[in-house]
């Protein structure tokens, strides 16, 4: 059964980026549009993903809390010496909850976006970002290694500026993508800092890794 989980666990962030892809073709190709279709691809692809990520939090209450943790390894990604970082999910009882937030209140999300957005002309268009955003945060919350979170932290910043200048055409549109490109630019600012000074400290981004050395580093500890 844990081997079935560890099958299915991959298509959750996968699925949305499938939507976000096939929509996105769709509309940049010039086809005839389908408003069935765009919106049945985007809302059945994140309803999917919530099935599995709900079915995998159920079969983990059935198992003993100290196995309740599991990494799902696509493939290396950078290793060199003692330094590593895969494309991997680490998937525990935070992520899981994370996952079914992230889908649940994205296909309501999705659904409710059918109504109202039913007579713009990019409608395709929209329901692709709205994929592309929902894989974005799949991966923050699922990345197991701090890397994989920037991916994912960059991937939100995208397609936030993506939605907020949606109606590009108008002018209050393009000043609110300029400003939350500046604000997300101090943020990656940031987030860097922070993955280069925990890998000084500890000498690894793999989540695993760095929170088993809080015992030993005495994070949070006074002098």
């Amino acid at each position: 059964m844990l081997e079935q989980t560890v099958q299915w666990i991959a298509w959750v962030p996968i699925l949305p980026l499938l939507g976000a892809v096939v929509n996105g073709f769709y509309s940049f190709s010039g086809g005839r549009l389908v408003r069935p279709f765009v919106h049945s691809i985007a809302c059945g692809t994140v309803l999917l993903s919530f099935l599995i990520s709900a079915g995998t939090f159920l079969h983990f209450t059935d198992l003993p809390p100290e196995s309740r943790e599991m990494t799902v390894t696509l493939w290396n990604w950078l290793s060199m010496s003692t330094f590593w970082a895969d494309v991997a999910f680490l998937i525990d009882p935070l992520s899981l909850t994370m996952m079914m937030v992230v889908t649940g209140v994205g296909f309501l999300i999705h659904v409710y976006s059918i109504g109202y957005m039913s007579r713009d002309p990019g409608y395709a268009r929209y329901f692709s970002y709205l994929n592309l955003f929902t894989f974005a945060m799949l991966v923050l919350v699922m990345g197991s290694n701090l890397f994989m979170l920037f991916i994912g932290w960059e991937g939100v910043g995208l397609c936030s500026y993506l939605l907020i200048g949606f109606w590009f055409h108008k002018p209050e549109a393009n000043a609110a993508t300029i400003k939350a490109f500046i604000v997300n630019r101090v943020g990656d600012f940031g987030f860097a800092r922070g993955i280069f000074a925990v890998f000084m400290i500890t000498g690894a981004v793999d989540l695993d890794t760095v929170f088993a050395q809080r015992e030993d580093l005495k994070i949070g500890d006074r002098p």
